[in-house]
């Protein structure tokens, strides 16, 4: 693990040199700039960081983005991110814990603050207690983050201390047993310091046999005002998620998508589980030099274990004697899993930006940099089938509880962990010609080294990625543009040593065109964009169709593959009315191989001209909130629809249409709110897994009661 003075030193270092900076320049004369506007709508946030690293309008962004705001979230009664997929255009859930954005698979493309360090990384659900907004950024985001899939990103905004008093305590009761509080409470500590402390539990159970959660943050924050031109953010995240019955998988269909059993089906025992605690600490400093000149600077640590034991489903009994094991045959193979993993990583980003007036030309400048370090521990033991003592499992007739891990032959895989180093520098010039022109230029370096800690193989690469792009104006509140940008993605070192020579894949990389259309509407109440794209997702590492095992000398994995997603999406967001605020969302996507290795099945493909799994065709959200201020109450109604979809062993995922209520009413320093989830209680698939292991069952109706307290 990390020397611990070596953080210590990393922080010191940081804040030295920065605070020297701060302090140098406090006497010189700093324009103060004070912005006002009217009051932000309930679901429309016209400004956002997360395309560009500076404020920008977002009708002046030429690329596709979404902002969930606060409001949006607790409208929803969202405790986990799960609960938002429906708002975001484009984004489908590929299992439990990981998403579709663009027809592309993507797990790792997560940020708080604008900087890596996700506490939930491996298998873990985003919890949104500590969550002010969700920003969402599509299509290739390399240029300014670094490596990742095309499809796009996540930016989670944490709650920050506020000299605004605000007190805030809730109390949350609902079906299968769920129950939780949180408190929240932020102001002023003097002129010059801000404070924020935080606390949220909550139990579930689940509609899943053997499976709960149990959900604990504890959070608090300091602000400092060091001087008119400087200021300090630091927060400290405590995190602890126990899920009983975990790791979840799938239960069993046919090849039309039916489930064989009931969805309550889970392969998992009363005694297995999946528990995780992380610490993470994050200090941002900001400065202006003057108005014209600032840096940003965010120093961001994470400690986090994931301690875990779980029957995973492996093939079919041939109870039978047909000589053909498969769902016919109703007994399934299990294999138990007893793990361990560990990060603790550190992520450092410093942004320069400089602002210069050149008559009708105005440059916003970015230089800036990241480098983000992450340690893993991973043990691995393993007990296979009945022959290590673990029971077969009958999916018609459960038989749970005849099994004991205790009793069974484990074998230690000596697994090891992974050290990862990233390093990235880039450039961003923002032009803004008059009123009507905005152009967009980046470019980024990345290097990238990786350490496999059992085998002693060490990997490294580098990439540039540029990003071009143009907006015109030809009124105030109408924008169209186009885009091009380009991802890169290295391959693992698991991955390099599976190929003759070692290391010798080169990076996946993806090159996405995208034109659009924003406007805004009854003088700036709704937003609207419409954007078109194509994706071309290179260097897809496939399997090899001539291996023929180890030890033959053939690579057992090639840069063979391209995939291309093309498609256009459309979001509508603000208010209707004085009293009606919506928010909808439609997508349409294809996403194909277009060179692929016939016969031969890698991850999602299955050979040229293949979907790609839990990649639909169609998908539309919506989510609209009418107020009746008479009553001082609300009442919104909310939809999501995603169309047929395959799973990874071709299995037909049906399409489904879910829908939602809620209804909440004020009482002075009291609201009361109450929403149902899948409101008529439709059973369904939200993704597709593997034929051994089944479909994603959508949760059934689900009531949550919420009383919220300011005082």
């Amino acid at each position: 693990m990390f020397n611990p003075n070596y953080l210590a030193l990393s922080i010191a270092a940081s804040l030295s040199v920065f605070s020297h900076m701060a302090f140098s320049q406090q006497n010189d004369e700093i324009e103060k700039i004070e912005v006002t506007g009217r009051a932000q709508q309930f679901y429309l946030e016209t400004e956002s960081k997360v395309g560009t690293k500076t404020n920008l309008d977002l009708i002046k962004l030429p690329q596709s983005a979404q902002v969930l705001t606060e409001q949006l979230i607790i409208d929803q009664a969202a405790r986990d991110i799960t609960d938002l997929y429906r708002s975001i255009a484009g984004v489908s859930e590929y299992s439990y814990s990981g998403v579709t954005f663009r027809g592309f698979r993507d797990d790792a493309n997560v940020f708080y603050d604008g900087v890596r360090g996700d506490p939930y990384s491996g298998f873990g659900v985003p919890q949104l207690f500590n969550v002010s907004r969700v920003e969402v950024l599509k299509g290739p985001a390399s240029a300014l983050y670094g490596g990742g899939e095309p499809g796009g990103m996540i930016n989670y905004v944490t709650k920050k201390p506020s000299y605004t008093q605000k007190r805030e305590l809730k109390l949350t009761l609902g079906n299968f047993n769920t129950r939780g509080a949180s408190v929240d409470i932020t102001g002023g500590l003097s002129e010059k310091m801000a404070y924020r402390i935080g606390g949220f539990y909550e139990e579930q159970d689940s509609f899943r046999n053997n499976a709960d959660s149990k959900n604990t943050e504890l959070t608090g924050g300091l602000l400092f005002d060091l001087s008119d031109s400087t200021s300090l953010t630091t927060s400290v995240d405590y995190i602890k998620q126990d899920l009983g019955g975990n790791r979840l998988r799938g239960v069993p269909v046919d090849d039309n998508g039916n489930f064989l059993v009931d969805p309550s089906y889970n392969a998992n025992e009363s005694f297995d589980y999946q528990d995780m605690e992380a610490l993470v600490l994050q200090a941002e400093l900001n400065h202006y030099f003057s108005d014209k000149f600032s840096v940003s600077s965010t120093l961001r640590y994470l400690d986090n274990e994931r301690d875990q034991a779980y029957h995973e489903s492996q093939n079919w009994v041939d109870v039978n004697g047909d000589g053909i094991a498969n769902i016919d045959d109703e007994t399934i193979r299990r294999e138990y899993r007893k793990q361990f993993r560990a990060n603790e990583e550190i992520s450092l980003t410093t942004d320069f930006v400089y602002s210069v007036d050149q008559g009708d030309v105005e440059h916003q400048f970015l230089f800036g940099g990241d480098y983000h370090i992450v340690e893993t521990q991973y043990d691995y033991l393993r007990a296979q089938y009945e022959a290590d003592g673990v029971a077969n499992l009958n999916i018609y007739t459960l038989n749970y509880g005849e099994t004991d891990p205790s009793t069974y032959n484990l074998t230690d895989l000596d697994r090891d962990g992974i050290d990862t180093d990233r390093f990235g520098v880039y450039v961003q010039d923002v032009i803004s010609i008059g009123e009507q022109w905005t152009v967009i230029a980046g470019l980024r370096y990345d290097y990238f080294k990786e350490l496999n800690k059992e085998t002693g193989f060490s990997y490294s690469d580098n990439g540039v990625t540029p990003r071009v792009a143009l907006t015109y104006q030809p009124v105030e509140n109408t924008s169209v543009y186009i885009n091009y940008s380009e991802s890169f993605n290295p391959t693992s070192s698991g991955d390099q040593e599976d190929v003759i020579g070692e290391g010798n894949l080169d990076p996946e990389t993806g090159k996405q065109t995208e034109l659009g259309m924003k406007n805004r509407w009854f003088d700036g109440k709704i937003m609207s964009t419409f954007a078109v794209y194509q994706i071309n997702k290179e260097n897809v590492v496939m399997s090899n169709p001539d291996d023929t095992g180890a030890g033959d000398g053939i690579a057992a994995l090639l840069n063979i593959g391209e995939v291309e997603s093309r498609g256009f999406e459309t979001t509508l967001v603000g208010d209707l009315s004085e009293h009606w605020t919506i928010t909808a969302n439609y997508a349409y996507n294809d996403t194909v191989v277009v060179e692929g290795a016939l016969g031969e099945t890698f991850s999602d493909t299955f050979g040229d001209g293949s979907r790609f799994a839990n990649a639909p065709r169609h998908q539309a959200g919506l989510w609209s909130r009418f107020g009746l201020d008479s009553i001082n109450s609300s009442i919104a109604f909310g939809a999501n629809y995603v169309s047929e979809q395959v799973s990874s062993d071709g299995q037909k995922v049906k399409p489904f249409t879910v829908f939602d209520m809620s209804w909440t009413s004020r009482f002075d320093d009291v609201l009361l709110s109450v929403n149902i989830n899948n409101l008529f209680d439709k059973e369904y698939a939200v993704s597709g897994f593997s034929q051994r292991n089944g479909h994603f069952p959508g949760s059934p109706r689900e009531i949550v009661g919420q009383i919220t307290y300011q005082f």
